[in-house]
């Protein structure tokens, strides 16, 4: 589902604060915190985004088929997720911080960035067949997807707990989500987090969790107004995002996306053995040392998720126990 005009006015900025229509400018398109100085968040297709120029030496890396296509063909996920991945106000030019960081990681390496929009599970579709030759869209490292794919850092990963504003619920450790229902995306490694609570809660002689799944954002958020569920675990951005332009909920919780003992990493990715992933690393070290990469994350309020050095296949998230 695509995020529509009337949501993105109401849902457009991490945590800035209170978020009004840009009074200089047009409405319909850019948002700014409230209070905030000069230029807002622009929301519309012409993106005016932050580029870089080709580096030689860098676009070296890419295999010479790659070279020659020209493109470098970027799998993304096609719901709303702002302020990574989301639509812009004509409904369908994908933007947000991850097309903005694929896109500078593209022109360094002299390519034109080909984005291509499918749902969570067909990313790792698209890279198992060959369609896609990079993933940007909020994919932790792990160990079990070390196995199958290569990555390459370019942003901490956190998650968040959100709850209705005012719940007096404070998210520390499993013991506080014992018999709760709380939704969760499928296939997320905040799903495999819950799951492996729920387990430790029933193990320990506390109640497990009800783990509750949704196709949408929306429907997450309507769940917790209605009282459905008692919270969301989601990447950090995301719930940060909503709880600052929404005003109706509350982080109740933040925790490392590899769990306890490590800190989570988010990276491009790419089927192992493409040849891509070190080009990828260069690229995105050379975004980091000339500025534009830490202008993309403040431009969408992520600069505190920023990383100093991209890692090729760091320790990710622990194999599921079988």
């Amino acid at each position: 589902m695509r995020i529509r005009r009337t949501l993105l006015a109401a849902v457009t900025l991490t945590a800035l604060g209170a978020l009004t229509a840009c009074g200089a400018g047009d409405p319909a398109t850019e948002i700014k915190p409230e209070g905030k100085q000069g230029k807002g968040v622009n929301l519309g297709p012409d993106q005016k985004r932050i580029r870089a120029d080709k580096v030689d030496a860098v676009a070296a890396k890419v295999p010479e088929a790659v070279r020659k296509r020209g493109t470098l063909v970027i799998g993304v996920s096609s719901g709303g997720y702002p302020p990574l991945t989301f639509y812009a106000t004509d409904d369908k030019t994908l933007i947000g911080a991850e097309t903005d960081l694929a896109t500078l990681v593209a022109d360094t390496l002299g390519l034109e960035a080909d984005f291509q929009a499918v749902s969570w599970e067909n990313l790792f579709v698209g890279l198992d067949s060959g369609k896609f030759d990079a993933v940007f869209s909020n994919v932790t490292v792990t160990e079990e997807r070390k196995d199958k794919y290569d990555f390459a850092t370019y942003r901490l990963d956190d998650l968040a707990f959100e709850a209705k504003k005012g719940s007096g619920w404070t998210v520390k450790g499993p013991e506080d989500v014992a018999g709760r229902t709380i939704a969760v995306g499928s296939g997320t490694n905040q799903e495999k987090i819950l799951v492996d609570w729920s387990k430790e809660n029933e193990k320990a002689g506390r109640e497990g969790v009800d783990i509750k799944y949704f196709q949408n954002p929306t429907d997450y958020y309507l769940a917790l107004q209605s009282g459905r569920i008692d919270g969301y675990l989601g990447p950090n951005p995301a719930v940060a995002y909503h709880v600052s332009a929404a005003g109706q909920t509350e982080v109740v919780g933040k925790f490392s996306g590899a769990g306890a003992g490590l800190q989570g990493k988010i990276a491009a990715t790419t089927k192992k053995d493409s040849g891509l992933v070190e080009a990828y690393a260069a690229a995105l070290d050379h975004v980091i040392a000339d500025g534009s990469y830490a202008k993309v994350l403040d431009r969408w309020g992520l600069s505190t998720e920023a990383v100093t050095k991209s890692e090729i296949n760091p320790p990710g998230l622990p194999r599921t126990a079988n």
